[in-house]
């Protein structure tokens, strides 16, 4: 008896993650590169984190047509708590700047259409400050439940970080047993990378549906090719660990915000298909220019990024300094997005034959470039061809086998 109750307590410790969700990356909103932690609704009452922000950016969501192409988390971030627990031990919004209470938040996204994720922390405080979840990881995947959240992102702040392959497990572990499909959002493998601990990817694909591994973005091209470059790095590692329900996360899509320019946003969004990214935006929805809300809505991209076989692209070629081509095989067979991604900072061209990338059906390809939405012609693996990238910028084709 004593044997089979350790076993039952061995596989309960080592759960899983059931959840059925994310089998293509998630898309939606995130608070908070955009907007951080400003708290001061009296001196800024349009841009603070509040119930009034995350309902006008769930409507321009569904009435912009964010939500027809698939956007539909409404995420919020660091700060939106109260600095105290209530009498029970809960976490509590905010009262000035959530009145309604989260529950209630959540029910007008849902009315909405939209799905609504929340941020806790596994440490004893968040990173601005706020209750954090240990010790309380059970009553607050309880409370997230009861709320109707329907994603959490868990950081990883003033915590030990060596105890995290335990603690996020746990905290696996009890969202499960809410009942409640819950999109889990880790930050763990970045707190290992930083502490220079070895990543356990197999064991973070089977607690966690997303996870960052690397800096937090910031609204400046600099800041997105270093993402890439460090994906570009360890893409051994990382290609492998993504697939349909576990996916790398590389931060916020900035589209929309000041400091990159539209080459650079389609960049963005081109990469992030290619790794099989979430797309989370982090942006004012409610004063974006219009030719950023093409590149965010642009259902030729997204549909490569949404593409049903999760796997994650690489770079399969260098071509001379600042020009990269990355690869993603897509479904069905012998079809692929190619993205020639230039950090130069004039126009650049290139020659290549596609056999050079591994394209070798004998019939040919079928090549689109997806971002200018034109047919580019049909070519035979061997033949060499001239590509040509804006500055700081890329082309992205989408290829399928000729029948």
């Amino acid at each position: 008896m004593l044997a089979i109750t350790l076993l039952v307590l061995c596989a309960v410790g080592t759960q899983a993650l059931d959840n059925g969700l994310a089998r293509t990356p998630p898309m939606g909103w995130l608070i908070w590169e955009r907007f951080r932690c400003n708290t001061n609704c009296k001196l800024d009452p349009n841009n603070c984190v509040s119930e009034k922000l995350v309902k006008e950016m769930a409507d321009r969501m569904v009435e912009d047509g964010y939500k027809d192409v698939g956007y539909e988390y409404v995420n919020l971030d660091d700060c939106w708590s109260d600095k105290e627990r209530d009498a029970q031990g809960r976490l509590q919004a905010d009262p000035d700047r959530f009145p309604s209470g989260i529950k209630s938040l959540a029910d007008y996204i849902h009315s909405r259409g939209l799905k609504m994720g929340i941020y806790g922390d596994y440490g004893t405080k968040t990173c601005a400050g706020y209750p954090g979840s240990l010790g309380h990881l059970q009553t607050d995947a309880q409370t997230f439940a009861d709320w109707g959240i329907d994603m959490l992102k868990l950081d990883g702040c003033n915590s030990n970080v060596t105890t995290m392959k335990k603690g996020y497990p746990e905290m696996t572990k009890y969202l499960n047993a809410t009942g409640r499909p819950i999109l889990f959002s880790c930050s763990w493998p970045d707190y290992e990378r930083a502490a220079k601990i070895p990543i356990n990817y197999t064991l973070v694909a089977d607690n966690c549906n997303i996870w960052r591994n690397y800096d937090d973005i910031n609204d400046s091209w600099g800041s997105i090719t270093g993402i890439i470059d460090y994906y570009d790095k360890t893409q051994d590692t990382l290609v492998p660990a993504a697939g349909p329900g576990h996916f790398n996360d590389p931060d916020m899509i900035v589209v929309g915000d000041q400091g990159i320019n539209v080459n650079q946003a389609n960049a963005q969004m081109a990469m992030w298909s290619i790794f099989a990214a979430p797309l989370l935006m982090s942006n004012d929805l409610r004063n974006i220019q219009p030719v950023y809300r093409d590149i965010l809505q642009n259902k030729e991209v997204i549909r490569i990024n949404q593409d049903p076989a999760g796997k994650m692209g690489k770079r399969v070629l260098t071509l001379g300094p600042k020009v990269d081509v990355w690869l993603r095989h897509l479904n069905p067979w012998e079809t692929y997005a190619i993205v020639f991604l230039s950090q130069d900072t004039r126009p650049r061209t290139v020659s290549l034959k596609l056999e050079q990338l591994g394209l070798t059906y004998g019939f040919g390809y079928q090549l689109r470039d997806v971002i200018n939405h034109k047919f580019i012609g049909y070519w035979t693996p061997g033949e060499s061809h001239n590509y040509t990238m804006p500055a700081t910028g890329v082309l992205m084709i989408y290829a399928y086998g000729n029948e």
